[in-house]
Parts: C-alpha cells; sequence; structure tokens
C-alpha cells in the first residue's frame, strides 16, 4: 500500500523517525563516539524526525549534550534533521511537569545554550513531554509562542494528551498568530491502541496535525526478543509496569506471536512489522473513536513511528522500508480486536499526567 510522503513543518520528511531516548537514559549508556555513528545512519536511512528530551539522562549528559556532540561532529546535517525536543520538567532533569513561565524559559534556554556553538542553532519543535496537572497547557503555550516569533524554535508541539486538550491548544496557537499546533506525541503499537479510542487521531486528523508515535514496539515487547516473563525485563521503571506483569503477559503476547507469524509469510522480522503497522496507519481509512466515543469513518492524520536504537544492526532493521497491505493491515487491526492487551501503559501515578 502506498503512502504519500509525511509533511512536517511544511517539509517533506521521512515515513520512520528515530527516538534518542534510549542512546542517554538507561543504566549503562554507551559513549558518545559510539553513538553518534549509529545517528549518522539513522539519518542516511531517512529518519529526519529526531525526537529527544531534556531529561533523557542526567543534567550533565542528556540528549542536549549527545545533539551538541553530534551536530559538532557533522555540521552539515543540522538542515537535514527536524529536531524536536521534549522539556518542561523541573530542573535537574526531573520529569515532573512545571508549566509556569520561569521554569519554561528555563527548559528551554537550556536546550538552546547546549546547541549555541553547533550549525543546529534553533529547536525545529519544543514540546512540554506532560500537561501540568495544576496549571494546564496555556501558560506554557503563550511562553513558548514568544520563542517561536524569535525566531528560537520552529513550532509548539504537545505530548501525551487528551483530544480536547489538543482541540483546545490548536485554537490557542492559532489565536496567538501561529499556523497552529505543529505536532502531537503519542505512545503508540499493537500492544497500545488509545489514541485509536480516546479520539485523539480524530481530532488530530480533523486539524491536519501529524502525529510522532513512539514505543512501536511496545518497550521491546515486539523486538526480537521479547517480553515472556517481567523477569526478561532490566530491573528499573519497566519492570514494573502494569502490561509487563507476569499475569497479562500471556494474554498480551497473543499479538506478538501473530505479528512474528506474519513476518514470516512477510519475508522480514516480527519488529519490523509492529513499525509497519503503525506506519501504515498514516492516511488510512479507518472507522475510530470520536471524543464523545461514537465512532466514525475517517482519514487518519499522518503517523510517523519514532522508534529507537542503539546500534547500527538495530537501526538498519528499524528503518527498512516494510510496507504491509491493506489485508494485512486488517488481519493485524482483527487480531488487536480479539486480543486487545491488558494492564496500564503506566502505573497509578504516570496515568494521572498520561492524557493531559
Amino acid at each position: 500500500m502506498s503512502q504519500p510522503q509525511p509533511t512536517v513543518l511544511g517539509r517533506k520528511t521521512g515515513h520512520l523517525g528515530y527516538g534518542l531516548m534510549g542512546l542517554t537514559w538507561r543504566q549503562d549508556p554507551k559513549p558518545f563516539e559510539d553513538i553518534i555513528p549509529v545517528m549518522k545512519r539513522a539519518l542516511e536511512l531517512g529518519a529526519d524526525n529526531w525526537n529527544a528530551g531534556e531529561f533523557y539522562g542526567t543534567p550533565d549528559r542528556n540528549s542536549m549534550h549527545l545533539l551538541k556532540s553530534y551536530f559538532t561532529q557533522h555540521p552539515s546535517d543540522a538542515s537535514k534533521v527536524i529536531l524536536c525536543v521534549k522539556g518542561g520538567g523541573l530542573p535537574n532533569g526531573v520529569p515532573i511537569p512545571d508549566s509556569s513561565p520561569e521554569n519554561i524559559r528555563r527548559s528551554v534556554d537550556f536546550c538552546l545554550d547546549l546547541l549555541k556553538d553547533t550549525s543546529k542553532k534553533q529547536i525545529d519543535i519544543f514540546e512540554c513531554a506532560r500537561v501540568d496537572p495544576q496549571r494546564g497547557n496555556e501558560q506554557a503555550i503563550e511562553t513558548l509562542a514568544e520563542y517561536v516569533k524569535a525566531g528560537k524554535i520552529g513550532g509548539i508541539g504537545i505530548s501525551e494528551v487528551s483530544a480536547k486538550t489538543i482541540r483546545a491548544s490548536q485554537k490557542q496557537v492559532k489565536g496567538l498568530g501561529l499556523p497552529g499546533v505543529t505536532s502531537v506525541e503519542i505512545e503508540m503499537s499493537l500492544w497500545c491502541l488509545d489514541a485509536l479510542n480516546n479520539g485523539v487521531l480524530a481530532v488530530c486528523a480533523e486539524e491536519g496535525i501529524p502525529v510522532f508515535a513512539y514505543s512501536p514496539l511496545a518497550r521491546g515487547a515486539l523486538s526480537g526478543n521479547g517480553i515472556r516473563k517481567n523477569s526478561d525485563l532490566p530491573e528499573g521503571p519497566l519492570r514494573h509496569l502494569p502490561k509487563y506483569q507476569d499475569d497479562v503477559l500471556a494474554v498480551n503476547n497473543k499479538i506478538t506471536d501473530a505479528a512474528a507469524d506474519m513476518a514470516k509469510e512477510h519475508g522480514c522480522t516480527m519488529p519490523q512489522i509492529a513499525i509497519a503497522w503503525v506506519r501504515g496507519q498514516s492516511g488510512r481509512t479507518k472507522t475510530i473513536a470520536l471524543e464523545d466515543g461514537s465512532k466514525k469513518e475517517m482519514k487518519l492524520p499522518t503517523i510517523i513511528p519514532i522508534p529507537g536504537a542503539s546500534t547500527v544492526k538495530r537501526v538498519e532493521e528499524n528503518l527498512k522500508d516494510v510496507v504491509l497491505t491493506e489485508d494485512e493491515l486488517k488481519t493485524l487491526d482483527e487480531l488487536v480486536e480479539k486480543f486487545p492487551t491488558q494492564g496500564n501503559r503506566y502505573d497509578e501515578g504516570g496515568m494521572t499526567v498520561a492524557n493531559g
């Protein structure tokens, strides 16, 4: 099934992007000199939407430090990359949302300061990683609009938001004299269909807002190794997420097994099937839920999966141009409807800011 080339910020871009979180936000991050060739290969393969975070790592070694190193070594790549940066958390890398004007300025200025001596002086898209449950996101949007008008960031993205928030944010951004919300970032995979069922994709389609889909491999559950038992996960936060507990993994892995079967038939790998399914939703006509819970057949928005990978081999696997037929997409649709995954995406505390 052929797909039109996506457009972000008025630029033609790749069908797949690249998530940088795992390059710096992990227990034993690799040295930058080992990571930069991986990033270079991702760009060579067409993944020109890069997704970074102020809090992806420690205050002195996060995405922004990595990007500073990358663009210092590869200055000509600055114009090739559409850089989306998540921030808006508390200082020192604490991922708790604070949308006060002073904190948003601190967050954006910190990121810009690390890029100022490189060829990538502007952040293309800046987004608050979560909506501040106390303040909402109105103040954040007003503050970010100042940076857009000053030419320091290219556009305002929003992340982990409800359909209601997307609609309100779009109205506010346009009211501030800007074209509108640049992008919406959500979790989406064969293990996570929330956006199809809560009105988020419907609003993005209506408003013409492209979507960045993170964790298209369900945090490794749809990777080559998979997650068959909770102990397969390394010690850390993922082990405690409801979706990856032993009492539900047997049910959830029915989708993994189905993707593996299709991969054999298609002549590719299971992760490639999983990523291709998310990519295949882009511009597809499908019946999905609206904000009020009713259903409607409509053309979905542009959806760009942003898988992460820390080795050249994995980048080359994830970014291979695998396209599913409509029949294959429908087969997987039927399977996820028959075997819906169990367990929330985050624990109780995380879910309070997961759909702001």
